[in-house]
């Protein structure tokens, strides 16, 4: 077996409660590697257009890396993949914390969930024993309450994986959290919805096994090395965290203002994290595991109408999404909006798209005092915030369709709304704009989970106008507002290098802050760990397969070329901004990508790359 595998998949199916055990070869391991590639794999073999998400047929994976539980520096995230309630396609989550390192501990690679239980459950691994117990008396609670449980119960070493009230209610864009008050989180396209539909509640992992590597001696040193590295290379981020460069960021024309109907907020850098750190709001620097960067923040609210205990505090998606958007530029009123999504187990980015999208509707007259059942959906106030967020995640009033996403409430909400949805095949924009940098705007309209900044992970060499080339790509000067040839290879590329990331379970922080020894750093744990010879090419191909894979499932739900487009909002100047007049020509960059990937006219792969990637079986 390859080194950092267990060879242990949990396949347990909840209408039967059948546990089984499943085992990949070496081959398909290294064609899809783990997390999002594998994850893929399965879900694509098993669903379909036909699949309904929310029905027990729908397959939910929860997968690590193979870089897990072995010390690998910042290796130890993880992706949950299934058909996704909110677009209707391959959707997927990516999470942080320790619950992949202690999942590996537990004695297995990842769970496969079949099926749908009558009953919530609640799953236990242990040391590679597994059970399915009764969670009646979880069902109801928030993540954070059912920590302190779940603690209690196993003992600080156990890591908790579970949905809150939102993920119960089936609210299409609940988020699976992790870690409790830590507020960790697979955020994105609903994951926590098909694991409410299933009635599982919670998975806790524990255990002291550590899989076997290639080259124990080697990788110690590897790690040493490396791990110094990263450390002294991101002590601002350390510092500061994800939000440290806000300021900069509205300065680009990148930061989300108003619904994104805005390019500047004067005030923003009272919500930056140098902010968050010199107003005493930040205690310290939380380390997922494996970590060696710190950009977690833990904040303490000691008095006044936003007090909380230590606990999470908002990163840059939330400041944007929770903060400028909505037109709040205090962090109290951010972290209270924060605490309460991972609470109830709601993802920050859409949760404030939807608030955001209230907020307008409100303001433009489609929403009134009448529909919002007495109450008020106001820009920048705190208490309209406060009970939109709970009315979400409880299904209540106007809660009940905006738990359906943007695209869905605007759509049934007719007229003018749609204008106000800003989303991507579905999904909510994430706080990067791609008005400010065309790799982002192509890297939107052809992300396979919707609007996703982390799909390419181009923004930093948008905003700063290059590239190391993390080792896997020429070093280059860049022109954020290229609509050609450039900017469509550097998109491609980095998309592939990326699903790589996404499979492999690292932090994209890892590459950022690695720069041009990122290639060299990965491949030499990839033969100290798994005992590849992973070279640059095979990686980039792994990447490309994984990518390929994702698109050839959406094409099958119906994806085509009408559906890489951004929102109306996105196709419009703004009044002011630091990304002037720029407007994303996406349309025109569709036919050098679609010819860049060897795809045909409509988007869809072809079958001779299909069968370059070893994806013949996609098309069966």
């Amino acid at each position: 077996m390859t080194g950092g595998y267990w060879g242990k998949t949990l396949r347990i199916n909840l209408t039967t409660k059948e546990i089984t055990n499943e085992s990949f070869s070496d081959d398909v391991l290294r064609k899809y590697i783990g997390g999002s590639g594998l994850g893929a794999y399965v879900v694509a073999r098993e669903t379909g257009a036909d699949t309904d998400p929310l029905g027990p047929e729908n397959v939910l994976c929860v997968m690590s890396g193979p870089f897990a539980g072995t010390r690998a520096p910042n290796g130890g995230r993880y992706q949950v993949v299934t058909k996704s309630p909110l677009t209707g396609l391959l959707g997927e989550g990516n999470s942080g914390g320790t619950f992949s390192t202690k999942m590996k501990y537990a004695g297995i690679d990842g769970i496969i969930f079949t099926g749908a239980s009558d009953n919530p459950v609640h799953i236990v691994v242990d040391n590679g024993k597994v059970s399915i117990e009764d969670a009646g008396d979880l069902w109801g609670m928030d993540t954070f309450e059912l920590d302190d449980v779940m603690t209690e119960r196993y003992g600080k070493k156990q890591c908790t994986l579970s949905i809150g009230p939102a993920g119960e209610n089936l609210v299409k864009f609940a988020a699976i959290m992790n870690d409790g008050k830590d507020g960790r989180a697979a955020a994105r396209t609903g994951m926590a919805a098909v694991m409410g539909s299933k009635k599982v509640k919670s998975i806790t992992v524990l255990g002291n096994m550590k899989p076997e590597v290639a080259d124990p001696e080697g990788l110690r040193e590897i790690v040493k090395k490396w791990s110094k590295a990263l450390a002294e290379r991101s002590e601002g981020m350390r510092k500061y965290g994800t939000g440290e460069a806000v300021e900069f960021i509205e300065a680009t024309g990148d930061l989300p203002v108003k619904n994104w109907a805005e390019g500047q907020l004067p005030t923003c850098g009272q919500i930056s994290g140098i902010t968050m750190t010199e107003s005493g709001l930040l205690k310290k620097s939380y380390f997922c595991g494996q970590c060696t960067i710190g950009c977690g923040r833990v904040v303490e609210i000691k008095e006044g109408p936003y007090a909380c205990e230590e606990q999470a505090g908002p990163e840059y998606e939330t400041i944007g999404t929770l903060g400028s958007n909505l037109m709040v530029d205090d962090l109290e009123v951010i972290q209270m909006g924060n605490s309460i999504c991972n609470k109830m187990g709601l993802d920050t980015i859409s949760a404030g798209g939807a608030v955001a999208f209230a907020m307008e509707a409100y303001e433009a007259g489609v929403l009134t005092k009448e529909m919002l059942g007495g109450k008020e959906a106001r820009w920048g106030n705190a208490e309209d915030i406060r009970w939109l967020l709970y009315a979400i995640a409880r299904r209540e009033g106007i809660g009940d369709l905006l738990a359906e996403g943007t695209k869905a409430a605007g759509q049934k909400l007719g007229g003018m709304a749609p204008e106000f949805a800003v989303e991507v095949k579905g999904l909510e924009f994430p706080a990067h704009d791609p008005r400010a940098g065309s790799t982002m705007a192509l890297a939107y309209a052809t992300s396979t989970r919707g609007a996703c900044h982390l799909n390419a992970n181009t923004h930093p060499t948008a905003l700063t106008g290059g590239t190391s080339g993390h080792g896997f790509y020429k070093e280059t000067e860049y022109d954020r507002f290229d609509f050609g040839d450039a900017t469509v290879e550097l998109t491609r590329v980095y998309q592939d290098a990326n699903a790589m990331m996404d499979s492999m379970t690292i932090c994209k922080f890892a590459m950022e802050t690695l720069g041009a020894d990122f290639m060299g750093a990965y491949n030499e744990l990839f033969k100290a760990i798994c005992g590849w010879d992973m070279t640059t090419e095979e990686f980039l191909e792994s990447g490309e397969r994984i990518v390929n894979l994702k698109r050839a499932f959406q094409v099958r739900c119906g994806v085509s070329r009408k559906d890489d487009r951004l929102p109306p909002r996105m196709t419009k100047r703004r009044v002011n901004g630091g990304a002037g007049d720029h407007v994303p020509k996406v349309e025109p960059m569709l036919d050098l990508y679609y010819d860049n990937r060897g795809w045909d006219m409509y988007g869809r792969p072809t079958k001779e790359t299909l069968e370059r990637l070893d994806l013949s079986w996609v098309l069966d």
